[in-house]
């Protein structure tokens, strides 16, 4: 269904350029867009007509056209004029409408098949029946970007994404099918690689912290060479979204390819994820250490185990140090300056992560 804005929008512009005045009803009678303050006098006219056969007619200098949705009558659009030039001002206005009504409904259409493609709602025969009804390639290279926005229905972000690939005349799809993500169906070129893919992700989110003003993140699945794999591009961005979520906080881009061991640790059954942390830490989590210990462990991984950069850094004597190191491994029987300690210790806290995202998201 066209909006009413669009309506006034369009016959806006053909009175600035007829001089005539336009007014579009629904077939109850009531006026969706005018040029004009007063309607209710066309109502009565307007039900008649509305009840006739004819497409068109002309009552005391006042012209009815019929505008169809297929063959189902959707818009009563009338001009007031003694001249013939307002009759065929209005002819023409009807058609414009009359196209938009087809375009419209096109778009809705697409839209409404992107979403059950991505959702995974359609049989394989479906996809490539619609697809081929509404002229879309079903070999194309594709992918799928998500733009998560901090704000929900974020209509500023969305019709910015909808401008910056019509710009580009791409035959990419952008709808949602949520509150909060904006989901680009991305048609590739041939030799477009995973590094195009993350360039694209930067100008997405350079363009939507510049223009609408709005702090996003932006994830990408794997390419696809098949019309009925986009449902997979879309849930591996998701997957991608959530473990950057947990794991990469610092990433405003995240790609499926590129999720290392966070996406080894998102795919853990809970019981088991339970059973290993009980393992490594007996009972007490690493919530319950003290702030100094907690910012020890962090900066001890940044520095590679490096014991003499991280004292430094900490500004603690050397010994200091190796006696926190101590105290960690009496809590937890991880000595943190052997590798393997270290390695298990580095994953508990991603498990950790992990089970306090389960715990505090509803699924």
């Amino acid at each position: 269904m066209i909006s009413n804005q669009i309506l006034q929008n369009v016959i806006e512009g053909i009175k600035t350029i007829s001089r005539v005045d336009i007014c579009i009803m629904d077939t109850e009678g009531k006026a969706l867009a005018a040029t004009v303050n007063k309607t209710d006098e066309y109502e009565g006219a307007v039900l008649a007509f509305v009840g006739s056969q004819a497409e068109s007619q002309s009552l005391q200098s006042t012209h009815f056209f019929k505008v169809f949705d297929e063959h189902q009558l959707e818009y009563i659009l009338i001009v007031k004029g003694e001249s013939e030039d307002a009759y065929m001002i209005g002819k023409m206005a009807a058609f414009q409408v009359q196209n938009l009504v087809v375009a419209y409904k096109e778009r809705y259409d697409k839209d409404n098949f992107v979403k059950n493609l991505l959702l995974d709602n359609l049989l394989l025969v479906d996809i490539y029946t619609r697809a081929k009804k509404l002229h879309i390639d079903a070999e194309a290279r594709r992918v799928v970007f998500i733009v998560e926005t901090s704000v929900e229905k974020d209509n500023m972000a969305l019709e910015t994404v909808r401008t910056m690939f019509a710009a580009t005349k791409t035959k990419d799809f952008i709808t949602a099918v949520d509150e909060k993500n904006i989901i680009i169906v991305k048609e590739l070129r041939p030799n477009d690689s995973y590094e195009d893919l993350d360039k694209t992700g930067k100008v997405i989110l350079d363009m939507l912290n510049t223009e609408a003003m709005s702090k996003v993140r932006v994830s990408y699945g794997t390419i696809i060479n098949e019309l009925k794999d986009v449902s997979r591009s879309y849930k591996e961005a998701k997957m991608a979204l959530d473990v950057g979520r947990i794991f990469y906080t610092e990433r405003n881009i995240i790609a499926y390819s590129n999720l290392g061991i966070g996406r080894l640790i998102y795919q853990l059954p809970m019981p088991l994820c339970k059973m290993f942390i009980k393992e490594i830490f007996d009972g007490q989590m690493p919530s319950d250490f003290d702030d100094e210990t907690i910012v020890t462990i962090n900066k001890f991984f940044e520095n590679n185990l490096n014991v003499s950069e991280t004292s430094r850094q900490l500004y603690i004597h050397r010994n200091t140090l190796v006696y926190r190191l101590d105290k960690i491994q009496k809590m937890t029987n991880l000595d943190l300056r052997t590798f393997e300690d270290a390695i298990t210790f580095k994953m508990a806290l991603m498990v950790v992560k992990y089970m306090d995202y389960v715990e505090h998201t509803d699924f």
